[in-house]
């Protein structure tokens, strides 16, 4: 059976093409849903969507992020269609740094890409045209991948596995596919995967031993093997952009790097749209409000990348002087 083609919205302009008259009624739900979630970070708003999605022909949708990207998932997906708001932004204090960084010459490094959205955007022109090497170990999140690779004309490279601190296999599982862990018991219901290192892309010949690179880890509780296991990648010019779950009070990751790496850690803080130094975990406790939200936290060793992060905030400050 040939599928049908996708639903086309442009969050440029709004315009929302080739939807029935339900799926245009879905579109300002899922909307008007996001916008009344936002003042409680969202909280419900993934699984009302996912409900309404049953009711929706299978159908996908191709989002318009910029001019030179295109991102396309199921229509009705909770975790994504919060895109369809226009104000939505998505991991702003990613979105920041890489729209920062256009004219730096830098490989990303997208560990548990999902369906690529970071992948897409970082390789489109309006985001610098960087190279990005998309990594996502389950099968069908991994054909979504590949897909969104194909729609944006193979510009980036995808790879089926996961990231961890040895070399090996491991048994994927999960009920979500923006939560798959290798995390847990090797004998549930899954996928067996294989496991890389950081470092073994460099072994592989995959990356230069020379080079600037962002390494976004999304890997959902195997972030602290991923770092163990990319010591020589993090000696160099890279920054790492790792998720802390809102629900972790004990800032394990965090923990993890200040307590036992060379690295320096940053966080967004949206409160004074500034990058914070965490000296002392305490601040990840004003910042992390929400139980069901991710933060990203960057560490690195390299002059290079906090000197990009203390130019963002210079920008914010300047920004903030002229209103």
């Amino acid at each position: 059976m040939i599928a049908p083609k996708p639903i086309q919205f442009d969050r440029a302009t709004g315009a929302l093409e080739g939807a029935s008259p339900l799926e245009r009624m879905a579109a300002y739900a899922l909307v008007m849903g996001a916008r009344v979630s936002s003042t409680f970070s969202y909280r419900g708003y993934n699984a009302a969507a996912n409900l309404m999605r049953k009711a929706l022909p299978s159908r996908d949708i191709a989002i318009k992020l910029n001019p030179d990207a295109t991102f396309v998932f199921p229509y009705g997906d909770g975790y994504w269609s919060k895109l369809l708001e226009r104000s939505y932004r998505y991991e702003i204090e990613l979105d920041l740094l890489f729209a920062d960084s256009v004219e730096v010459d830098y490989t990303l490094i997208d560990c548990g890409a999902n369906y690529g959205y970071w992948s897409v955007l970082v390789s489109s022109k309006p985001f610098g045209a960087h190279r990005a090497i998309a990594i996502e170990p389950s099968q069908a999140n991994f054909s979504r991948l590949a897909h969104n690779a194909q729609v944006n004309g193979d510009r980036f490279e995808t790879m089926k596995c996961a990231i961890g601190a040895t070399r090996g296999t491991a048994r994927l599982s999960g009920t979500k596919h923006e939560a798959l862990s290798i995390v847990g018991k090797t004998d549930v219901a899954g996928e067996d995967v294989p496991v890389i290192r950081l470092d073994d892309l460099l072994d592989d010949g995959l990356i230069a031993t020379v080079g600037k690179y962002l390494v976004k880890l999304d890997v959902e509780g195997v972030e602290i093997d991923a770092i163990r296991g990319g010591e020589r990648l993090l000696q160099a010019d890279t920054a790492i952009l790792c998720e802390e779950h809102g629900s972790d009070k004990d800032h394990t990751v965090s923990r993890f790097i200040l307590e036992h790496t060379p690295l320096k850690l940053v966080v967004y803080d949206p409160g004074t749209n500034r990058f914070e130094s965490v000296v002392d975990l305490a601040i990840l406790d004003r910042i992390k409000v929400a139980s069901n939200v991710g933060y990203n936290v960057i560490g690195t060793a390299s002059a290079f990348w906090l000197a990009r992060i203390e130019n963002l905030n210079a920008s914010a400050a300047k920004r903030a002087m002229r209103n």
